[in-house]
């Protein structure tokens, strides 16, 4: 090296090596990449590290640096993985996925690391089948290939700290995974449960997906298993390319925030299964061919949705569906928009229904001796108006076709217990909405529903367009309005064998067609407080059965009813006192 001094100002001269030996090795190698000194490194080679490990942890891995291509047409897999890989082999840090089109297969989120897929930047699930694989860590249970699947296009078992965020997009190309004729393989090569879901997480803690956007997956778009503290904000979902295509889907959670989500799903929008507590949902919108929020056995407890709109949902937006072992309790919904629904709520507690296949879950089926009487307790609705349709309809952007059922068409607010399961202290607070309507005389005279707790629509049309209760206790009902865009010869409400129940501010429309406005069929210890019929009627309430007993009609306005009250089937008038 030549030693000839440097003059730079009017200090001392320098030499050459004295001057390298004073500039910052940060500054060195900006200077060597600028001046072109370093060589190129191999496209697939793994990055360089520094000999500085003052930044472990903080480090960004941009996957472009492994090798990735973000083509749309090579696989980068390999690349995802080796930055992911390297990240959490240095403590953690952020994996930047760039503006590009990344096509991958199955990819394994490890702890510590952030996931941040830019603005520009698209992951791209392999419609080629080989590119997956089962997750062998995550069992099943039952027939795999009907209910459960353990194959994810994004997956972690174990881990801690992962969060995946981003204004960037997650592709699942779901209808490559989809059977265009039943029976036939799927241009994927995969079916049923080896469909890929866009994330799995199994007995993971402190979860954050946060801004992405998730189109078009196989399966679930988010399934998490026995995991907590999980948040889930600000993401779009867009899943209707095959069927079972779920939005959220929890099994056994805790500690979760689904904050300011949009979710257009075909299947169930946001599933709790198994044991779920310490849930909050709120500031959504939800939009599905089937339930929003669906609880399916298990245990379910402490969770409250609010503030959220929920717009054609064909397949009951809150629905309940508890067998024995089943728990629901302390569970609140206040202030939705419910636009365009069917159901609109359904809480159903007992014996399952006979079938073939085996339930949804990780858990097997207890003996019915070992399991205790499903129980339905402390749930609240409030501040909730909206429409109720008699035709769902066919979702305009879903891809699966599908039609009504059998009793989705003609049903209402349903509490639903039987056997020996418990159904107590359910609330309903200014409730406002308007249903299709439509109902029949034949509808109407429905007297013996099937006895087990089923999906809504099993129990067939309902006898009432607006509100049913079965065997249950302690049900309240404060400013309720229900009414029909169209005739209807269904009373509004039926209370059936249920006991201590207060209606205070109660407004429905009848029919003068119809048998009755209201209906209780062996009821105790009811008082209803201020009631209004809207419309012509002939009979404000008919009782029916010698159990009624300790009924009180308060005040109100029942001046549209022809008669006051009707007795059928041993019911006496010494059961109920009209006070004015």
């Amino acid at each position: 090296m030549n030693d000839t001094p440097i003059q730079t100002t009017d200090r001392p001269l320098l030499t050459r090596r004295q001057w390298l030996g004073r500039v910052p090795m940060p500054a060195m190698a900006a200077a060597a990449l600028g001046a072109g000194l370093l060589a190129e490194r191999p496209a697939a080679a793994a990055p360089s590290t520094s000999a500085n490990r003052n930044d472990l942890g903080a480090r960004v891995y941009n996957i472009r640096d492994y090798g990735a291509k973000g083509d749309g047409a090579a696989l980068d897999t390999m690349a995802l993985q080796s930055a992911i890989d390297a990240c959490a082999k240095d403590g953690g840090g952020t994996v930047l996925v760039p503006a590009g089109t990344f096509q991958i297969g199955a990819v394994e989120l490890k702890s510590n690391v952030t996931l941040h897929i830019a603005a520009g930047g698209k992951l791209l699930g392999s419609a080629d089948g080989k590119q997956y694989h089962a997750v062998d860590a995550i069992p099943l249970s039952g027939d795999s290939t009907l209910n459960d699947g353990n194959w994810a296009l994004l997956f972690a078992v174990g881990a801690k700290n992962i969060t995946v965020e981003g204004a960037g997009t997650i592709d699942g190309q779901g209808a490559q995974f989809h059977s265009p004729v039943r029976g036939q393989i799927a241009p994927s090569g995969l079916r049923g449960a080896q469909r890929p879901y866009h994330f799995l997480f199994y007995r993971c803690e402190r979860l954050v997906l946060r801004d992405i956007a998730l189109v078009d997956c196989a399966y679930h778009s988010i399934r998490v298993i026995q995991s907590k503290q999980i948040r889930m904000d600000g993401l779009y979902i867009h899943n209707r390319v095959n069927g079972n295509n779920d939005g959220f889907h929890f099994i056994s959670a805790e500690h979760v925030a689904i904050d300011n989500c949009t979710v257009l799903s075909q299947d169930d929008a946001c599933a709790l299964f198994g044991s779920c507590k310490f849930v909050t949902v709120t500031n959504s919108v939800f939009s599905t061919r089937w339930s929003v929020f669906r609880f399916g056995g298990g245990v379910a407890e402490n969770i409250t949705v609010s503030n959220c709109v929920l717009y054609q949902v064909y397949g009951c937006p809150i629905k309940f569906q508890g067998n024995p072992g089943s728990r629901f309790e302390n569970i609140s919904f206040s202030n939705l928009i419910l636009d365009d629904v069917t159901g609109p709520i359904h809480i159903s507690v007992g014996p399952r229904p006979q079938r073939n296949a085996p339930d949804k879950g990780l858990m097997p089926e207890r003996p019915k001796s070992e399991q205790a009487p499903a129980v339905a307790r402390n749930i609240s609705f409030s501040n909730i108006s909206g429409t109720v349709t008699t035709h769902p309809q066919q979702l305009p952007d879903a891809l699966v076709k599908s039609s009504p059922m059998p009793g989705e068409e003609h049903n209402c607010i349903t509490l639903n217990c039987v056997g020996d399961a418990t159904m107590e202290n359910i609330s309903f607070d200014n409730i406002h909405l308007t249903f299709g309507g439509g109902g029949t005389a034949e509808d109407a005279a429905r007297r013996d529903l099937p006895q087990l707790a089923g999906e809504y629509f099993m129990l067939g049309p309902m006898p009432a367009y607006g509100f049913y209760a079965r065997n249950s206790r302690g049900i309240t009902l404060q400013n309720i309005r229900l009414q029909v865009a169209t005739p209807d010869l269904r009373p509004a409400l039926i209370l059936d064998h249920v006991q201590d129940a207060a209606i205070s501010g109660l407004s429905v429309q009848g029919n003068a067609d119809a048998e009755s406005v209201l209906r209780f069929i062996d009821a105790a210890d009811v008082l209803i407080t201020a009631p209004r019929v809207l419309t012509p009627s002939p009979v404000f309430l008919r009782l029916e059965g010698a159990g009624n007993k300790g009924i009180t009609i308060d005040g109100g306005d029942i001046s549209k009813a022809s008669s006051p009250l009707a007795f059928k089937d041993g019911a006496a008038e010494k059961a109920v006192r009209l006070r004015s």
